[in-house]
């Protein structure tokens, strides 16, 4: 039987960790209303998080900087991911978070991804059977919300990730991908008749698809009746490289819709991540390169520059960016080290919680900087795409399942955190 702490030995982590469950107070500042998501906004902390139950783990197993690690973190709102369930199952869980959040003062951040062929069937697989069942789960899902107040992240991947994307003959007809963008319409309208929800429509990274294929597809899902997009959510580029082109996302939206009369309908038009003189960005054969490389951008910027210049900022749609896991930016693999595609997506070695989760972000069209991914779950069991091979080579273990929680990793997410993890203040879940 494990013997009994002494009290003059319980270190200050557990008092710390007490605070970090408490209910914030309720605040003063303004709270979201309708469809805008206000700068003061404070968003729903959960006290049964991965996070929080781990500090109590570490804390029983004597670990007391583990503890007040996962303290930390657990002090922090992070999005509460439907992934699965009956219509019932999620209409009375989305009814009884959003009652939770009302009783502290706060709004919940929700994240809808069950999309069919969610992840073209691969780590993260699932989603509903068919676009029937999907939208009648939607549907419950929006009325176990009601008149409450929430943020949606919606179908994160389910534009940038296309079932026309899925490979060769995935979609040879395109009725599943026309299935799939229908689906994320039905979402939207059905999210938005809530009077207090505020939807914003994934539309992957900066590192995927080109400004205009996004701007393209979130006009195609709908994005004109929601707030806005989300980007970078699971991913790990640096908040500054999402920010700048979310900005281009945003004026190539207004280009292609409210801009010359000539540019509407086009957003292939825009200039995106890829584009330079030497590759203008116009679809032809080789013109265009592999990866982005921020040291070009200033020619994309100078393209919007010269074409959307004029839009007014009251016209610029609006996204949110998941900070989650971008402290350190994107991993670069050793030179060499692997022969195919090493996944630097998936659980990338030292990466770090980036900035706190807040609706003050000082970049005018930033509704707000979000843990949108659940940091310390894994993102699937990775293999560096090393034939036969099931053991992550950077890690020297079989990663977890994409979603389970990992320890290892959520600790080391905390320590390479920049900035460096504080706890919350107190109340509040505001400040960056």
């Amino acid at each position: 039987m494990r013997p009994r702490i002494p009290r003059s030995l319980v270190p200050a982590a557990l008092a710390a960790l007490l605070a970090a469950f408490a209910v914030p107070v309720q605040a003063e500042a303004q709270q979201a209303t309708g469809h805008t998501l206000p700068a003061g906004t404070r968003f729903y902390v959960d006290p049964q998080s991965d996070a929080a139950e781990q500090a109590v783990r570490n804390l029983r197993n004597h670990d007391f900087a583990g503890a007040a690690a996962m303290a930390k973190l657990a002090s922090w709102p992070q999005a509460d991911w439907f992934t699965d369930g009956t219509p019932a199952e999620v209409e009375s869980r989305a009814r009884t978070l959003t009652r939770r959040a009302a009783l502290t003062g706060t709004v919940p951040v929700l994240v809808a991804y069950n999309v069919p062929l969610r992840d073209c069937s691969q780590y993260s697989s699932g989603g509903a059977q068919s676009d029937a069942e999907y939208q009648a789960w939607i549907a419950a899902l929006a009325r176990g919300l009601g008149r409450s107040k929430a943020v949606i992240v919606l179908e994160p991947d389910a534009l940038a990730n296309l079932p026309s994307d899925c490979g060769p003959g995935s979609d040879p007809t395109g009725a599943i991908t026309a299935g799939r963008l229908a689906d994320l319409r039905y979402a939207v309208d059905a999210l938005e008749r809530q009077p207090n929800t505020v939807v914003y429509l994934d539309a992957g990274n900066s590192h995927w698809q080109s400004v205009g294929t996004a701007a393209q597809r979130l006009l195609q899902a709908g994005v004109e009746r929601t707030q806005g997009f989300s980007l970078n959510v699971s991913n790990f580029f640096a908040t500054d490289l999402a920010d700048h082109y979310g900005t281009w996302v945003s004026k190539c939206l207004w280009y292609a819709t409210k801009g010359p009369e000539a540019a509407r309908g086009h957003t292939d038009w825009c200039a995106g991540q890829y584009y330079s003189p030497a590759a203008p960005n116009d679809g032809q054969p080789g013109n265009s390169v592999n990866v982005d490389d921020p040291s070009t951008w200033h020619w994309t910027d100078t393209w919007f520059e010269q074409n959307a210049g004029a839009a007014p900022v009251k016209d610029l749609t609006h996204f949110v960016v998941d900070t989650s896991r971008n402290g350190q930016g994107g991993w670069t693999p050793p030179a060499g080290k692997y022969a195919g595609d090493p996944q630097v997506w998936c659980n990338p070695p030292g990466r770090g919680i980036g900035n706190r989760p807040t609706a003050d972000t000082g970049t005018p069209l930033v509704d707000a900087y979000l843990w949108v991914k659940t940091i310390g779950q894994s993102d699937g069991q990775c293999n560096r795409n090393i034939p036969g091979g099931t053991i992550d080579p950077e890690y020297g273990v079989v990663d977890p399942a994409a979603g389970a929680w990992w320890p290892e990793q959520a600790l080391t997410l905390v320590r390479n955190a920049s900035p460096a993890l504080t706890f919350a203040p107190f109340g509040s879940a505001r400040s960056s």
